[in-house]
């Protein structure tokens, strides 16, 4: 069933975006509690259901928040408060969390394309750390079921960006729906914009990715662990550069627009405009000293504020300014995502910004 929602539903969308929808569940955490559940800190794993209940059993007197979540859906529901007009597809259950998804998302003005199965909505238990760093421990659920049948190629067609994250790389199905998204943006001049998303995904499906760079993609978003894992295979002892400058420019060898993040220092913009393999002009783009109270999300906003300027004319460098800035202003908040209200506010101050 189509739960898509009145919000712009007419309107062309500037970006298309397809991802895993998930009911994030965010928890305060200490190292200690991470070292008694033995997960690897500032980490994506891929969990069972079971497992979810052990962590929450581990922290049943804990407070806990509920927000819509997901790495595309962050960026995707951002820039539809951001005033972008926006489409979230993915697959979520006709459950409690699904029905919660849908009015949450809602309220944001998003165009949605979000199918509903007979089984359940994907969530993360997300354990945030004094310093900021966030683990999550996810199940995707009915994520893992959305195929080309769930695609609306004719909304598609009428983007200006095509939007999609590593994560969608983890079954067959959800794989077998982007390439044919990729088809069709190809087929109808649509810009294809790719976030690497974490490194695990990058160990798994590196030749994969590397393949979609050199294919498929017009820009990258990485960050310098997930370019090094790219270029050098799995952890560092290939002997690839950890050189930012030079991941910078590596990653625009193969795409128009590669934005390296390299935390609080900013990030590299690489813009090629030559053929494939030409070396690209790599800019450095400095960030602002800021306490950071939350990681989560940061790179999900990075390709809102990035996608958000590229819509309204904004040149690559601009762009990554903009991108910087709301990744900023997220880590000193608690969540992925900001309220309707906040993100509404910080609309001018994104074109500020820019300048």
């Amino acid at each position: 069933m189509n739960t898509s929602g009145a919000h712009g539903a007419g309107a062309d969308p500037a970006v298309f975006g397809i991802g895993n929808p998930l009911i994030d569940v965010v928890i305060s955490a200490t190292d200690e509690d991470l070292a008694a559940l033995a997960l690897d800190k500032g980490i994506m794993h891929l969990v069972s259901e079971n497992r979810q209940r052990e962590i929450l059993t581990y922290f049943s007197d804990a407070p806990r928040t509920f927000r819509p979540g997901g790495a595309a859906p962050n960026t995707l529901i951002a820039l539809a408060g951001l005033g972008v007009p926006s489409v979230v597809c993915g697959k979520i259950g006709n459950d409690e969390f699904g029905s919660t998804y849908n009015e949450q998302v809602a309220a944001y003005g998003i165009t949605s394309r979000l199918m509903q199965g007979e089984g359940a909505t994907g969530s993360s238990i997300i354990l945030v750390t004094p310093d900021g760093e966030r683990t999550m421990n996810t199940h995707l659920g009915m994520c893992q079921e959305f195929g080309t049948g769930d695609l609306d190629e004719d909304l598609l067609r009428r983007a200006n960006f095509l939007y999609f994250t590593g994560y969608m790389w983890d079954t067959a199905v959800q794989k077998a729906a982007i390439r044919r998204a990729l088809e069709v943006a190809h087929d109808a001049g649509v810009t294809v914009a790719f976030d690497l998303a974490d490194p695990f995904a990058v160990e798994r499906y590196r030749e994969d990715f590397l393949k979609l760079l050199e294919d498929d993609v017009d820009i990258v978003f990485a960050n310098r662990t997930e370019a090094t894992i790219l270029y050098g295979g799995a952890g560092t002892d290939a002997g690839a550069s950890t050189d930012a400058a030079s991941l910078a420019e590596e990653l625009g060898r193969h795409v128009g627009i590669a934005a390296l993040k390299v935390g609080k220092e900013g990030s590299l913009v690489a813009v090629r405009e030559g053929r494939l393999g030409t070396t690209p002009h790599v800019t450095a783009v400095a960030g602002r000293p800021i306490q950071a109270i939350d990681s989560t999300g940061a790179g999900d906003m990075f390709a809102a504020g990035y996608l958000a300027a590229l819509s309204q004319g904004s040149d690559p460098v601009h762009a990554a300014r903009a991108a910087g800035w709301l990744a900023e202003e997220i880590i000193q908040l608690v969540g992925a995502q900001f309220s309707v209200e906040h993100i509404t506010r910080l609309r001018g101050e994104l074109a500020r910004a820019m300048e």
